[in-house]
């Protein structure tokens, strides 16, 4: 069985082999500050054995709970933003037919989300395409009062109960939320919908390998037990202070980096299929380095795309930058380019070859390319799109995340700057309890 992996290679032409080298006790020092729980975020290490300890008892309360949305709704309805939002998101459009949304090779019911913005014309045009279809919501906040999330709850079980009734939509609800406390606890007690749970110990980020991403997952068709496989494989294997430890080589390379003055790391795909994963990946970064004064900037292209917009800056813009690329092995489908006669587009040179050929030599002269440029480069080779090696990738970025942090000299689980936007949010909609801040706010305004 192949595994991913990890070559890092190509930014020794901007650090040493030597310099990295030289970092590997400080992230071993890291992986032991996550394996002992002994630093700062120690209370939100329950994403770190999340795959040993998701059992069969809960693995087959998902997949039929899953299986009960399937079999009656057309459009079920992530609602979550964050973490709990962005994770199945990229799980499920990594995985997916590129169009089916239109319809193509669909698994299931549509999956759509909501919550993850306050957009006036979505939520509009999300109720105007659920006329006439039958759907289910799934609904993902610990607290219930998240204001993007609650706002489409708010707006979505109006809609079902008015066309169904409050008991049957009570069916068609499931709520993933705090064991015991919190809004929506309460009210799925009192409606009685099927709940999961959100552990206080795994942060939203940390949390697609839990209930709050395996549901969305298991609705939209895909196996849930293969990609918890790939994450177990994976935990066992990056526990361990060993040389060969991937996630720590990682973790040193861009650290060593960033000492260096690369203050930027872009994620560089050639599948169209993981956008998605990407933004994942930069919430997860940014959120958990993004503190202090530190952290490595996260951004993402989808390249060869973005080679044809953002390539000229990262070829020639300031050298702060380093890449990393995600190279998938093996497509799941085979297309052949054709001859043609006249061969006014010149193309007959690459005829006969498969289109994932020019995919790759794509990748390969850019790399070489970018390198040759000044920007350091780390591939990530995905033997498949499949569930078991994207679980073996999440649970690879999430511990190198936590080991990066600590090398930072940052709590990698706390996240105390996103509340600022919300405390003045809230004081300038005169949310009651912020009077104090709603007066001090507009004087500001003028």
């Amino acid at each position: 069985m192949q595994n991913i992996d990890l070559d890092i290679k190509h930014v020794y032409g901007t650090v040493s082999e030597a310099a990295v080298d030289a970092l590997m006790p400080e992230a071993k020092a890291g992986l032991a500050h996550l394996v002992n729980a002994d630093a700062a975020g120690n209370d939100f290490l329950g994403w770190l054995d999340l795959p040993s300890r998701t059992d069969e008892a809960l693995t087959s309360d998902i997949e039929a709970a899953a299986r009960s949305l399937r079999e009656n709704c057309d459009v079920v309805v992530s609602i979550g933003i964050g973490g709990s939002y962005l994770g199945a998101k990229a799980v499920i459009e990594s995985l997916s037919n590129a169009f089916s949304a239109y319809g193509a090779d669909a698994k299931g019911p549509v999956m759509l989300f909501a919550g993850q913005n306050i957009g006036e014309d979505y939520l509009n045009e999300l109720m105007a395409y659920l006329e006439g279809k039958r759907f289910g919501i799934i609904v993902i906040s610990k607290s219930g009062t998240t204001t993007e999330p609650a706002i489409a709850f708010r707006l979505l079980k109006a809609r079902l109960e008015a066309e169904i009734g409050k008991a049957e939509a009570a069916k068609r609800i499931v709520a993933i939320t705090d064991a015991k406390r919190g809004a929506l606890r309460q009210l799925a007690t009192e409606e009685g919908y099927k709940t999961f749970v959100i552990e206080d110990s795994v942060g939203g980020r940390f949390s697609v390998l839990s209930p709050v991403g395996l549901l969305p997952i298991a609705v939209a068709g895909f196996d849930i037990r293969a990609l918890l496989d790939g994450a177990r494989h994976m935990q066992e294997k990056l526990q361990q202070p060993t040389e060969e430890n991937i996630a720590l080589r990682y973790a040193s390379a861009r650290n060593a980096l960033y000492r260096d003055g690369k203050k930027i790391e872009i994620l560089v795909n050639y599948n169209p299929k993981l956008h998605y994963f990407g933004e994942w990946w930069k919430q997860l970064y940014g959120e958990s380095e993004g503190k202090d004064g530190k952290g490595i900037f996260p951004a993402a292209v989808d390249n060869s795309t973005d080679l044809h917009s953002m390539g000229q800056w990262i070829q020639d813009g300031e050298r702060s930058i380093f890449e990393t690329v995600l190279s998938v092995e093996n497509p799941d489908k085979t297309v052949v380019i054709p001859s043609d006669e006249a061969n006014l587009d010149g193309l007959n040179y690459i005829a006969g070859k498969r289109v994932d050929e020019v995919n790759k030599m794509a990748e390969l002269g850019t790399r070489i390319a970018h390198v040759d440029g000044g920007v350091p480069n780390m591939r990530i080779t995905i033997p498949a799109l499949e569930e078991r090696y994207l679980g073996e990738l999440i649970y690879f970025f999430e511990i190198a995340c936590g080991i990066s942090g600590y090398m930072l000299g940052v709590n990698p689980f706390n996240q105390p700057g996103v509340e600022a936007y919300k405390k003045n949010m809230f004081a300038l909609l005169a949310k009651p309890g912020y009077e104090k801040e709603t007066e001090a706010i507009k004087s500001r305004l003028g």
